[in-house]
């Protein structure tokens, strides 16, 4: 991983030592947050903002990387309030709202009291011609990515993912022994360059997969740009990844420059003819940064999700067996080698409980954030406007409070009427609920049908660590056996 973070602690503490007494850069910090605030006299929530520049992030790392966030979290619910408190993460003075609660305020007050906020890696690692913030720029992408991933035109692509994967299956998956981890990620970028950039070039997109996971790590790093960090490979690991997209841009505004419109289906094509708010249409650039971050996105965490799906599956024998139930009954009415349809993905809800499970205890990532537009109060506390705002998945995701034995793994928890509202959040929720849930359900589930009806496995490292950063994912990448099914 480069640099420890013990280490960039040693690095920075020296040079910003001054800072320690009184811890003036914090200081200054929360007093930009609260300047002409109308709500100066108004009690802030309690917390402690650690060391200086670093604040609490050492510990936040630590508790990631072990899988148990919440403790962070839960730790300081203890200490301070069980709704909200305050921290500093990643550089920035930060208020982390604690319940299912907090997930309904800030899901309900999108563009009313918050809006996304996104840390500086985005930024560096996703440049902007116009340097203008990451959160900004996905406003407008979420405005363009209906073209390509609403229901009705992913109805469509079904069919095509679902021969995606069967191409996959007879090329990848016919020998003895396979690693889950490798085999995902193959399906997962050929699938995303396909969706994305209409690029079915084997080559090329070998040459996008090199940097993918330098990227995810770099995202959720810390903020520090030098030569060894996460951060710093994942700036040049997407570098050349933008490299590699520009030529695509340049070859696909050819195309529509010489056939029109009406020559480019994909998103690319769509891309390149979008405007910015001035009108001005998007530079090759800019572009590029959009489609090599829609790509890590359609890999990362959908990667982690089927790659734990599989570690379940092998581990619990009745899990797995109810799952091949519902897929061959699905199965068997198929023609041989027929492709799969929406409908039939909409009788898969006992295999999509399974996936909801890994996602609750396994959520890919950590959470997201949000800035505070205006003052506004929560439980009491005044969050001044500039505030930044983190929600943690397993606040809600492992809390025993929403989620009996949080710990076990039990499908039939999202049967019937299925869970409280706003206490199980993978997707986010309200206006900025992910705009690619859709597209992840659709690939799971398809990954999902055509290795089952195939396959049973064994794995092949009996007590393989799961590591838990930059997402969960097993420590060799689930190296499995797999023995086919009789015909």
């Amino acid at each position: 991983m480069g640099l420890s973070y013990s280490l960039l602690f040693l690095l920075f503490l020296v040079p910003f030592a001054y800072l320690c007494f009184p811890k003036l850069w914090l200081r200054k910090k929360l007093a930009i947050a609260n300047s002409n605030s109308s709500c100066q006299n108004q009690r802030l929530p309690p917390g402690r903002t650690g060391w200086p520049l670093l604040g609490e992030s050492l510990e936040y790392f630590t508790k990631i990387r072990q899988g148990v966030p919440y403790q962070f979290v839960k730790d300081r619910m203890n200490k301070y309030s069980s709704k909200v408190f305050r921290t500093s993460l990643i550089g920035q003075p930060m208020v982390i709202l604690c319940s299912a609660e907090g997930n309904k305020f800030l899901f309900s007050n999108e563009r009313k009291l918050v809006q996304v906020w996104w840390p500086s890696t985005m930024d560096k690692i996703f440049p902007k011609s116009d340097h203008r913030p990451s959160s900004e720029h996905s406003n407008r992408l979420r405005k363009l990515l209906p073209f390509i991933l609403k229901t009705d035109v992913l109805r469509e692509y079904v069919g095509i993912m679902d021969a995606v994967m069967k191409k996959h299956l007879q090329t990848e998956w016919n020998c003895e022994e396979v690693n889950v981890g490798d085999k995902a990620k193959k399906y997962l970028l050929t699938l995303a360059c396909n969706i994305f950039l209409g690029l079915d070039d084997p080559e090329k997109i070998d040459e996008l997969a090199k940097g993918t996971e330098d990227v995810g790590t770099g995202i959720h790093s810390m903020p520090f740009n030098l030569p060894g960090t996460a951060l710093n490979r994942a700036i040049k690991a997407s570098k050349l990844m933008r490299k590699e997209v520009e030529a695509l841009i340049r070859q696909r505004r050819s195309d529509v420059s010489e056939y029109g419109p009406s020559s480019g289906k994909d998103f690319v094509s769509h891309m390149v003819l979008a405007r910015d708010d001035n009108g001005q249409l998007l530079s090759d650039g800019d572009i590029a940064s959009h489609l090599v971050g829609l790509v890590q996105a359609g890999y990362t965490t959908i990667h982690s999700t089927i790659t734990i799906i599989m570690k379940y599956l092998s581990e619990l024998p009745d899990i797995y067996t109810s799952v091949l139930k519902e897929q061959k009954e699905i199965a068997i009415i198929k023609e041989q080698n027929g492709r799969l349809s929406w409908e039939d993905l909409r009788k898969m809800k006992h295999t999509w409980d399974v996936a909801l499970e890994v996602l609750r205890i396994y959520t890919p990532g950590t959470g997201s954030f949000r800035e505070a537009i205006t003052d506004f109060v929560f439980d009491g506390y005044t969050i001044p406007r500039g505030s930044k705002i983190h929600w943690i998945f397993d606040v809600t995701h492992k809390n025993p409070e929403y989620f009996r034995d949080p710990e076990k793994f039990d499908p039939s928890r999202f049967q019937g009427d299925g869970m409280a509202p706003f206490t199980f959040v993978p997707f986010g929720g309200g206006a900025r609920m992910c705009p690619g849930n859709e597209y992840a359900r659709v690939s799971i589930l398809i990954f999902l049908h055509n290795v089952v009806t195939h396959f049973r496995w064994k794995k092949l490292i009996p007590d393989e660590e799961v590591l838990h950063y930059p997402v969960p994912r097993p420590a060799q990448g689930l190296p499995i056996r797999l023995y086919p099914h009789q015909p």
